[in-house]
């Protein structure tokens, strides 16, 4: 099933499996009105007959989590999640924020945001995560590495991807050929992979790697991946090693442009080879400060503040 977005990435999927005891659904998309009328559509049709018992939520993100809490509060499902997507998910719907806080400004200033870009965000109220994300009850029970679980008829392992988002649950029929992606693998695009003012000095980008490398060890041509985003798709093996190339092709590039002391901002033409509206700014500069950590990190650029506060990237 196919939920709508309302930002470039128009739509998330969600997956529902039948068991004996009712459904079994994979990630909900945001918590609004319009979602949460499509899932009443879809309780009252094709899932009607049986009650919604549990919800696996692959990652954190508002388009995988919003509904989650609606689920368990008023369907009484039972919530499967890791440890780090539910305590980072229950920590953000509790944190909401009336203006940006220092933090987030200093972030993008180290960033070398454009100013008109900041002007405009000054002027709005800040995305807070409740926004999207409806409130989290206690309790859910913990996916972890290796772990086995037994839904839709099949027999499914437990493996960890990281990057995207911390602690990214990926599940893997044991038998037949199925695989829970989330948003650790898509076929079309690829990842965002960011470092955001919560954790500015966090390189997401050798987390998403090493998870791709080891997970590519379990790929076959044959699986059919079902992912957060755009389609299904075969060919695993040879997806996830286009990804992981297009990564360290993205950082030669960058290593290039780098000659001359840039921006995160100024890195745009290089990384991404496409002009940059304002629904793709956030995210884009996120992606951008992860590949600059990546290669700092490594010893391979250095750092200079500018007199405007913006961290100046140059390589060695």
């Amino acid at each position: 099933m196919r939920l709508p977005l309302p930002m470039a990435l128009d739509h998330v999927n969600v997956f529902a499996f039948e068991d004996e005891g009712g459904w079994s659904i994979v990630d909900t998309g945001f918590d609004t009105r319009k979602a949460r009328g499509i899932w009443q559509k879809l309780l009252d049709g094709p899932l009607s007959g049986a009650p919604i018992a549990r919800v696996l939520v692959t990652h954190h993100h508002p388009d995988h989590i919003g509904l989650a809490g609606w689920f368990q509060a008023e369907h009484g499902a039972e919530l499967l999640t890791t440890r780090t997507s539910w305590l980072t998910a229950r920590m953000l719907t509790l944190d909401n924020q009336p203006e940006h806080v220092p933090e987030a400004i200093r972030f993008w200033d180290r960033a070398g945001m454009d100013s008109a870009e900041k002007a405009r965000r000054m002027s709005e109220r800040p995305f807070n995560f409740a926004d999207m994300v409806a409130p989290l009850p206690l309790g859910y029970t913990r996916l972890q590495e290796g772990q086995r679980l037994a839904f839709g008829g099949r027999d499914w392992t437990v493996r960890m991807g990281n990057g995207h988002a911390p602690e990214h649950a990926t599940l893997w029929a044991e038998e037949g050929d199925l695989v829970i992606a989330g948003d650790q693998m898509i076929a079309s695009i690829s990842p965002n992979i960011g470092v955001h003012a919560t954790e500015p000095e966090a390189d997401p980008l050798a987390e998403w790697l090493e998870a791709c490398e080891r997970l590519s060890g379990f790929a076959r041509d044959e699986q059919l991946v079902l992912s957060g985003h755009k389609l299904p798709f075969t060919g695993l093996p040879a997806r996830m090693t286009q990804l992981i190339k297009n990564h360290h092709t993205a950082l030669e590039r960058l290593m290039e442009h780098l000659a001359l002391p840039r921006t995160a901002a100024q890195c745009f033409p290089v990384l991404f080879r496409r002009a940059i509206g304002p629904a793709e700014y956030g995210l884009a500069l996120a992606e951008a400060v992860a590949h600059l950590n990546h290669l700092y990190q490594a010893g391979r650029i250095s750092r200079a503040l500018d007199d405007d506060g913006a961290w100046l990237w140059q390589a060695k």
